[in-house]
């Protein structure tokens, strides 16, 4: 009994990670990757720099995607049509820099 319950909070702890999808959004329209957030609530987005760096990012519909000490923040990214294409991104509340509310920002 002891095993099955290790197994199980194991593979429950490893289950939100290989749920969430990968996507190269430069091969994506900006439309189609903002639906594909919207669709499935989080995705995480990979593509190469101009100095040929990987990077990666977790993005998201709402701040109900994020931990309970961020929030969604606009940020934007490079897909197939649009060089910078508005999509909400997981920040820390520290960055808030005093403001009084927290944004409810929803793609």
């Amino acid at each position: 009994m002891k095993k099955l319950a290790v197994a199980a909070a194991i593979f429950l702890a490893a289950s939100p990670s290989l749920a969430i999808s990968r996507y190269n959004p430069m091969s994506m329209t900006c439309q189609s990757a903002r639906a594909a957030i919207h669709n499935q609530g989080a995705v995480i987005f990979r593509w190469t720099s101009p100095r040929g760096l990987p990077i990666y990012d977790r993005y998201v519909r709402n701040s109900r995607y994020c931990d309970s000490n961020e929030y969604a923040e606009w940020k934007n990214i490079p897909t197939r049509d649009d060089r910078s294409c508005p999509v909400l991104n997981c920040q820390s509340i520290d960055n808030l820099d005093g403001m009084f509310f927290i944004p409810n920002n929803s793609l």
